[in-house]
């Protein structure tokens, strides 16, 4: 297992041929889980979110208001068995980005109310809040620092895992009671237990063409596009191999592009570097050597 650093050429170290849209962003994620009422019950009860559609018996798709998307889309297949404990190549946490720090103050007061088991985290460009699902799922829940106060050094973006001011951030809740995720809030980010970070690298970087933002923390990468902290980290935190089809875990999450030719380009160079790619009707499937599934779409207003 190699964790040596892939070679950078500078901050969003890519190609200039292969490099994604600025406006290249995560969509939702699909999970496998246990049993879809006691899933219901967390997501909708702890972390806010509100169903969107009941497409399948064993099938719920969960999002915020103001928005038709799903950020989860939760399906339960029977005999389903939680994730092991020191974790499987794939899921490592999705994160979900509140739209400020005031949402964040008023989630982290009601999950304290609540009794929550949450881990806490101040990594510099962003305050995080860090919980699992009944499975065993790990779940970020996050809010972003002004972006004109990110650091750099050596070209990558300064990220860092410190205590958390707890009392900072319940007070910017400015006394408003949590009524559940707001509008404005998206998925952030995934973060990816892999095999090996230069794999990693070839395939998310030179493959899918993120940008490298950070490669100096230990044990992992960190991709985005447009500058961003990142919508991408990788770590090889995990001792795998990758879930057993009866485990909870992720089943894909969505990259979305903003035009469809940028996601016929970006399956045409993962093919060419010998990894599976698939066409599903607009979109295309991608997996990367670990066996995770990628599904990369056009924003909505670009499909005729």
């Amino acid at each position: 297992m190699s964790t040596t650093r892939p070679t950078h050429t500078g901050r969003g170290a890519a190609p200039a041929d292969v490099r994604l849209p600025d406006a290249t962003h995560v969509g939702g994620v699909r999970l496998q889980v246990s049993d879809l009422t006691q899933s219901l019950a967390y997501y909708l009860d702890v972390l806010g979110l509100r169903v969107l559609s009941r497409p399948a018996v064993h099938t719920a798709a969960l999002g915020v208001p103001g928005s038709e998307v799903p950020l989860v889309t939760l399906h339960a297949v029977p005999g389903t068995k939680p994730v092991r404990r020191r974790g499987a190549f794939g899921l490592f946490h999705f994160a979900i980005l509140l739209p400020d720090r005031a949402a964040l103050g008023q989630f982290l007061i009601h999950i304290n109310n609540r009794g929550e088991r949450v881990g806490m985290s101040d990594h510099l460009v962003s305050e995080a809040l860090y919980l699992t699902d009944p499975d065993g799922l790990g779940i970020e829940v996050y809010a972003d620092r002004p972006r004109d106060t990110w650091r750099y050094a050596d070209d990558q973006i300064v990220m860092a895992t410190e205590p958390l001011h707890i009392g900072a951030v319940m007070g910017a809740s400015n006394d408003e009671r949590w009524q559940g995720a707001p509008a404005g809030t998206v998925m952030g980010h995934v973060h990816l237990h892999v095999g090996d970070l230069d794999q990693a690298d070839a395939f998310y970087r030179r493959g899918i063409g993120f940008d490298l933002t950070t490669w100096s923390y230990p044990g992992a990468l960190f991709f985005s596009a447009g500058g961003y902290h990142h919508h991408l980290g990788t770590n090889t935190w995990a001792p795998g191999p990758a879930p057993a089809p009866d485990q909870a875990q992720l089943v894909e999450w969505t990259l979305v592009v903003p035009t469809a030719a940028d996601a016929e380009a970006m399956s045409a160079r993962v093919s060419a570097s010998g990894a599976i790619a698939d066409t599903d009707g607009a979109d295309s499937s991608l997996t990367d050597p670990w066996g995770t599934r990628v599904r990369v779409t056009a924003s909505p207003a670009t499909i005729a």
